[in-house]
Formats: C-alpha cells, sequence, structure tokens
C-alpha cells in the first residue's frame, strides 16, 4: 500500500476587493490568478506576493461566471453573461476581440492549444466552438436541454467531457464532436470535470455532493464513487503533480483528497483553517502544487500553503 502523507495547510492570504460573489478563476503565467465576480470585475493577483492589491483589468456589464487565460498568446477570455466572449489582451490592457453568443450564461471556457479552438458552455445546453487566434464562432452544438455547466479536455485522446445540468456527462469527439460516451449515473446536475494530470482517470462532482472516478482507459467505465460534501460540490481541481485533488461545496469547505486513494487529508473551513464562511466556488493551483486558491460567494479569495506532511 503506497504511503499516504497529510500535509499541512494554513490560510496565508484573504484577498480582498470583490463586491459581490467571486465565482471565476484561471490561472496565469507562474503565480499569476485571474479572478471574475458577480460585481463584473475582472482581477489580476499575485498569489506569490498576496500582500499586493489586485489590479483591476476590466470590468463589464453582468456577471463573470467564466475566464480562461491563454499564456502563449498573452490573452485573458471572459465570459461576459448575455454578451458572448470579451478577449482582453493582457500586456496593453485593451479589448481585443469581441464574440457575441446567445444571449445565456456562460459557464466555462477551455481552450485546445493543439487544435487552436475555444470551446464554451452555455446555459442553455449547447457548446460553442470559436477558432483561435480570430475568436470566429466556429460552431454551435445543441447538446441538451438544460446548462452545460463544465468542460475538460484530453488532448492525447482528443476528448472533450461536458458536464451538463441534466446529470449526464458526455464524451465528445474534439474533431467530429460525436457524442462518444455518456456517463449516466450521477443523480444530480454535473457542476465539475477534471481529468487528472496522467490522463489515466476522469472524476465528476455536483449538487448530489459525490466525487465519482471514471476509468478512461476502460472506456469510461465507473471506477468508485465517495460521498464526499454535505451538500453541492462546485468544482475540482488536481494539484499540479497529480499528487492531490481539491474539492470546494457550498457547505462553505474544501477539503484536500489524496488523489490516489480519495482519501480524504485535510477539511479548510471556517472553525479549522480560518476558512470561508459561505460557499467556496473555485478552486486554483498556481504556479506550482505548494499552494492553493479559492474564491467564494463572501467576495473574497484565499490563498492557501502546502508544507510538510506526516505519514498515516
Amino acid at each position: 500500500m503506497s504511503e499516504i502523507f497529510r500535509p499541512l495547510v494554513t490560510k496565508i492570504a484573504t484577498l480582498a476587493g470583490h463586491r459581490d460573489a467571486v465565482y471565476a478563476l484561471t490561472g496565469g503565467s507562474a503565480s499569476i490568478v485571474y479572478s471574475g465576480s458577480a460585481d463584473g470585475m475582472v482581477v489580476g493577483w499575485d498569489a506569490a506576493e498576496p500582500a499586493h492589491d489586485g489590479e483591476l483589468l476590466a470590468r463589464v456589464e453582468n456577471s463573470v461566471y467564466a475566464l480562461r487565460h491563454l499564456p502563449e498568446l498573452g490573452l485573458l477570455v471572459l465570459g461576459h453573461n448575455f454578451q458572448g466572449i470579451q478577449v482582453l489582451n493582457l500586456a496593453s490592457r485593451q479589448l481585443a476581440h469581441a464574440t457575441a453568443l446567445p444571449p445565456v450564461a456562460i459557464f466555462e471556457i477551455v481552450y485546445s492549444a493543439s487544435r487552436q479552438r475555444l470551446y464554451v458552455g452555455l446555459g442553455d445546453g449547447t457548446l460553442a466552438v470559436l477558432t483561435v487566434p480570430d475568436f470566429r464562432l466556429e460552431k454551435l452544438l445543441r447538446l441538451a436541454d438544460k446548462s452545460l455547466r463544465c468542460l475538460a479536455l484530453h488532448e492525447g485522446r482528443a476528448e472533450l467531457a461536458v458536464g451538463s445540468s441534466d446529470t449526464l456527462t458526455r464524451i465528445l469527439d474534439l474533431d467530429s464532436l460525436e457524442t462518444k460516451f455518456t456517463l449516466a449515473e450521477s443523480t444530480n446536475s454535473v457542476f465539475s470535470v477534471a481529468y487528472s494530470p496522467d490522463g489515466a482517470q476522469l472524476l465528476t462532482a455536483g449538487r448530489d455532493a459525490q466525487i465519482r472516478t471514471w476509468d478512461v482507459a476502460a472506456g469510461y467505465a465507473l471506477a468508485g464513487a465517495v460521498p464526499a460534501h454535505m451538500y453541492t460540490i462546485h468544482h475540482l481541481a488536481f494539484s499540479p503533480n497529480g499528487r492531490y485533488l481539491a474539492s470546494c461545496s457550498l457547505d462553505k469547505s474544501i477539503k484536500l483528497w489524496d488523489a490516489a486513494t480519495l482519501t480524504l487529508l485535510r477539511v479548510l473551513d471556517r472553525a479549522r483553517a480560518a476558512g470561508h464562511g459561505t460557499s467556496v466556488n473555485r478552486l486554483i493551483w498556481p504556479g506550482n502544487e505548494n499552494r492553493l486558491v479559492s474564491c467564494s460567494d463572501d467576495r473574497s479569495l484565499a490563498v492557501w500553503q502546502l508544507s510538510g506532511g506526516e505519514e498515516r
């Protein structure tokens, strides 16, 4: 049996400045993190220098639920709800592109560098595909009658996982956009899909508060399920080295898991770790596996430092 270590996790900073719930996080180069909020503001932060104030990069009319940083292009893509996407040039701080989409909420944006395509999950069940770098709308594909809430890419298999409020997770072929597999075991909306860094597993989670593991090579066979939180799980995020999995929830907590076994290592909440006091909406591991950033309905971001570890 492999050794399991419980790292020490300390909150080292609270990043404040948003005026409403913070829903979106995306990684920048090294330690830079970008956040988007119901206040319409997009802010850049340095997780390595959390004492510094954030930098306001954009202010839009509607809530920002989705952001995607394209570091190789120096661009930040905003899901401007009901107005399509806007693309910010980070060097000039100027609007580089704007593409109209159906006037519905935008919940997730992912980018395939190999195919130079942006995939956007919309609130009416439509998947939008845009070409990069011109951000031209190439295709709109209606997949479900309810919202597409989350997306994840498996570049090695040329597959896109799409989680929906209709309880299903669909695995699409990246080129044809045909559905190759349909994962139907979830009992409620799927809010997060995440491939392990080695690509061997897909994890899904959502309103039924369970984390499910799927064996990718075995045709996405269900490999296990863990009742992980008390209420809706909003997001899952693997550490870059694949050692840890972090989950966050409507139950106001973040949980840290051993990724290989889904053994619970730490619970980060208000009582035990001075955590968030309301729903935790998204997570990101900026720069390296030793630092985690979370965002919440409490209008703040928290920066967590992992250190040491004790064998169990």
